[in-house]
């Protein structure tokens, strides 16, 4: 796997763009929209309300914000954000958003009609993948993984800052994301730090599915197999890749299958039975962070757990 260099993403501004699709929920949020009244033209100081599509994607708004906007998430937490469909307050919430906030390059698969119905009718959205830098997918397509590498999220605050500044430029949005910015650029020499732990030869990772690409790239490891293939959980595996995927971890002498908390770990366990060596089994926060107050319960708080885990079950 070609490592990524740890470049820098000096002074990153977002163009806002917009999102395509369509589907019977647009018509729904259309209908929405068109009771809720246009939500252009500058907002009234404290009175900006954000959407963030998930979790991890409100609580690096919230750290950019703080007392100056209201921040409301749609996907909720341990909910896989590649089949959630919003329900009728979620869609009354986008509808009334001044901004909305999601990662875009397919990530949120099943609301791709709902946000582009959202921009046909004004609303403000800011994709952030497309603007990290994204790198190619096993599919074909590009991987929507950004928010496992905190040097691509550091930068995603200016972006949101950005945005935040078209709206209401009396905040000075920028000090507040460069703050929380110095704390993701902490946190990935930390993150270093404690996978150093790992041998070069040990550096191998098998996921449930194609979501470590961007932590793998960073921290110098090599995703050797995927139980579901290609960067979204809709897909299934056959008896026969569950097959390949066991020699693979038997050749390449893999240590460890990392499941999700998103998903049941029923088809890792799968796997491992399957392999002709000992492999853990070991849960990453991959796609939702964890409960409120808990050690995962923030972006931050979250990597660094997968960091240690990783490193306890590679070591």
């Amino acid at each position: 796997m070609v490592l990524i260099t740890r470049k820098r993403f000096e002074g990153a501004r977002a163009s806002i763009p917009n999102i395509r699709g369509t589907g019977s929920v647009a018509v729904v949020l259309a209908a929405v929209l068109a009771g809720c009244g246009s939500t252009a033209g500058p907002a009234e100081e404290g009175s900006i309300t954000v959407v963030a599509t998930t979790a991890i994607v409100g609580d690096v708004v919230a750290n950019v914000v703080g007392d100056h906007a209201t921040v409301e998430v749609v996907i909720p937490l341990g909910a896989d954000p590649h089949d959630f469909r919003p329900s009728a307050r979620q869609l009354t919430a986008i509808a009334g958003a001044d901004l909305v906030v999601a990662i875009g390059l397919g990530m949120e698969e099943t609301m791709g009609d709902v946000l582009a119905a959202a921009a046909t009718e004004g609303t403000t959205i800011l994709e952030l993948g497309p603007q990290l830098d994204p790198i190619p997918g096993d599919d074909g397509g590009v991987d929507p993984h950004v928010w496992l590498d905190p040097e691509r999220m550091a930068v995603a605050t200016r972006l949101i800052a950005g945005a935040l500044t078209d709206l209401d430029s009396t905040v000075d949005w920028g000090a507040a994301a460069d703050t929380y910015a110095a704390q993701l650029a902490a946190l990935d020499d930390e993150i270093a730090t404690i996978l150093d732990a790992v041998p070069a030869d040990r550096r191998k990772l098998v996921t449930n599915h194609e979501s470590l690409g961007y932590f793998a790239d960073r921290y110098g490891f090599d995703v050797v197999g995927v139980i579901v293939p290609g960067g979204s959980t809709l897909a299934e595996p056959s008896s026969a890749d569950i097959a390949a995927l066991a020699e693979v971890i038997a050749n390449e002498e893999v240590l460890a299958i990392f499941a999700e908390t998103t998903e049941p770990a029923t088809l890792a366990e799968a796997v491992a039975a399957e392999a002709d060596t000992e492999v853990a089994v070991v849960e990453l926060f991959t796609e939702s962070m964890g409960e409120p107050g808990s050690a995962a319960g923030t972006l931050i708080g979250m990597l660094r757990i997968d960091a240690e885990r990783i490193a306890e079950a590679l070591s």
